[in-house]
């Protein structure tokens, strides 16, 4: 463990979650949060310069890896990156801090994720893994009897692990709750399961029509069977319970502490609504972020108009820039809402749900480019690909915006010759390596062999020259960047299935796999100047973690332990 002699004292307030709405301070995960808060409460401030040495140090530099033992840090930023033991003995550095030989990395970023969305699902019901319909209602069930809230919230349902594998009813969590409604998130945050109370809250019955983009699944009889698909959820969505901004700002605080746990010193956050801005900026005005957030607005918010009106937002310190906006234009696999050109394999007569029509979705983009805003497209099918890439293509050229460096979020099923326009337009893919790992047991039936081909294609991206993020689209998948990492190198999921991995010829290697969570998601917020690699005019974003992520066997990347988080020469997270 890493000495904190030379640390002092620094004056920051991290408000400690509420203990009502699902919050239980004795959970191993709180416990992780208060550890992480109390520790940033004893962050570091260097009244000179301070060494950190004894060191495995490593960065990259355009791709290409660099190694040192020593870094040199004063107030926020890299004073100098010491190669060996005899270049940083000429340091003046009146702190020093021994390393005691933990490898040091750049600071992790999170290209995609939901703070909001991870910060709630924190304080509700978790599903992630479940392993049937009754067991997740008896979780429901269980959460219900401990919570006074007038809603049951919960997240993380899976059906493809579920014995049948089918979408679940509204039954099941009738005999949980029948006077207090109930809506469950799916993995994918693409599909709701609720409850006949939240339907009936929602006034969807048998005469409600899907929605545009959206689809009530029904039974036999033609009766809403608790399932809503994409914009269907929206109907219940807006029967939610309001929730303010100080409480907003609680749940963004709560995920921003356990991102830093797991190493991440910043994170891009998709679709941040007016409420979230407003949130955000009463932590930065706190001085109260534990970690950088590069947001993206809410396109079809009509409150984040003003915002785009008044142009991007850039905080000197970057710890909150939001010069970005996020659109979707399509749903998500799992839940067979992704838009295919061709029919799904498992399911004839059906291609998935385009959620804007061309006229909104060149509208919003068009937008949003005029405004000086870097526009962050969901797509998944190869279909909303293609179209995504095609609007782009004209609106480039119509707005000369291709300097604001635009993405694609996910990028996840393409067409082969869809692959080449990234470079060609400078468009940059925002990729997911864990959702190749979680999706590989059921992407093969949804697309048949074929359509692999450009599937989860990260090498074969690289390999024509696009710029890539990597991300963990935090809550659907978990936030621990190693993850990710040992996803993109081994395409294996953590009990080494498949052997050798899935669509192995799509394996990148560790330094490439790096620069996704690193050079190249800085490069996707704009910010490649000040952070994504270490050397000197860079702020001090870092991380020390026990094991050696270049030396140890790929297979357990993903259980390396972070033992502290450094953000601009501030420690904010120290395991305890």
């Amino acid at each position: 463990m890493v000495s904190r002699s030379t640390t002092r004292l620094v004056n920051l307030v991290y408000p400690i979650p509420e203990t009502k709405a699902g919050f239980n301070l004795e959970s191993p995960t709180m416990k992780k949060i208060l550890t992480a808060c109390l520790c940033a409460t004893f962050s570091s401030v260097a009244t000179g310069a301070t060494l950190i040495h004894n060191i495995n140090g490593y960065t990259l530099n355009n791709g290409e890896l660099e190694r040192f033992q020593a870094m040199e840090f004063e107030d926020e930023k890299i004073t100098a990156i010491y190669p060996d033991e005899k270049a940083f003995a000429k340091s003046d550095a009146t702190q020093r801090i021994d390393g005691e030989g933990a490898t040091l990395l750049p600071g992790l970023i999170d290209a995609h994720g939901h703070v909001g969305g991870y910060g709630k699902a924190l304080s509700s019901v978790q599903l992630t893994g479940v392993e049937s319909e009754a067991a997740a209602a008896e979780r429901v069930a269980a959460f219900a009897a401990d919570s006074d809230n007038p809603w049951i919230m919960g997240r993380g349902w899976n059906q493809v692990l579920w014995p049948d594998k089918q979408f679940p009813f509204k039954q099941s969590l009738d005999e949980a709750s029948t006077t207090r409604p109930v809506a469950l998130f799916r993995i994918d945050g693409h599909a709701l399961w609720v409850n006949s109370r939240a339907l009936e809250l929602a006034g969807i019955d048998a005469t409600t029509p899907d929605p545009e983009g959206g689809q009530i699944l029904r039974d036999a009889a033609g009766q809403p069977t608790g399932v809503l698909v994409d914009n269907a959820m929206n109907a219940v969505k807006a029967a939610f319970p309001p929730v303010t901004d100080t409480r907003t700002a609680q749940y963004l605080h709560t995920a921003l502490s356990q991102l830093a746990s797991y190493g991440l010193t910043s994170t891009h956050d998709a679709r941040v609504d007016a409420q979230t801005v407003r949130a955000y900026q009463l932590l930065a005005d706190e001085q109260n972020l534990p970690i950088r957030v590069y947001g993206m607005l809410d396109v079809l918010d009509p409150k984040n108009d003003g915002y785009l009106q008044d142009g991007p937002m850039i905080a000197p310190g970057h710890m909150l820039d939001i010069r970005s906006v996020k659109i979707s234009a399509d749903g998500a696999l799992g839940s067979r809402g992704a838009a295919l050109a061709a029919d799904y394999s498992d399911q004839p007569g059906q291609k998935g749900l385009l959620l804007l029509s061309d006229q909104t979705l060149k509208h919003h983009i068009s937008r949003a480019m005029a405004a000086g805003y870097q526009v962050n497209t969901h797509a998944i099918g190869d279909l909303a690909n293609t179209r995504v890439l095609d609007f782009y293509e004209s609106l480039i050229k119509e707005h000369d915006s291709a300097a604001l460096r635009h993405r694609v979020e996910h990028s996840q099923i393409l067409r082969v010759e869809d692959i080449p326009r990234f470079k060609q337009m400078g468009v940059i893919a925002s990729i997911q390596p864990t959702h190749a790992t979680s999706d590989k047991n059921m992407a093969g039936n949804r697309l048949g062999k074929q359509r692999l081909v450009g599937a989860y294609a990260w090498k074969s991206l690289l390999n024509a020259g696009t710029k890539m993020a990597g991300g963990s689209d935090f809550p659907v998948e978990h936030p621990n960047p190693f993850y990710g990492l040992h996803a993109a190198v081994t395409r294996q999921s953590q009990d080494d299935k498949p052997v050798g991995g899935w669509l192995p010829e799509q394996k990148i290697s560790r330094e490439q796999a790096l620069s996704l969570f690193t050079e190249g998601a800085a490069y996707a917020a704009h910010q490649e100047t000040v952070i994504g690699r270490l050397a000197p005019g860079y702020y001090a974003d870092f991380i020390l973690v026990e094991q050696d992520y270049f030396a140890m066997p790929e297979k357990a990347i993903w259980e390396s332990k972070v033992l502290e988080t450094w953000v601009a020469g501030k420690r904010v997270y120290a395991a305890p």
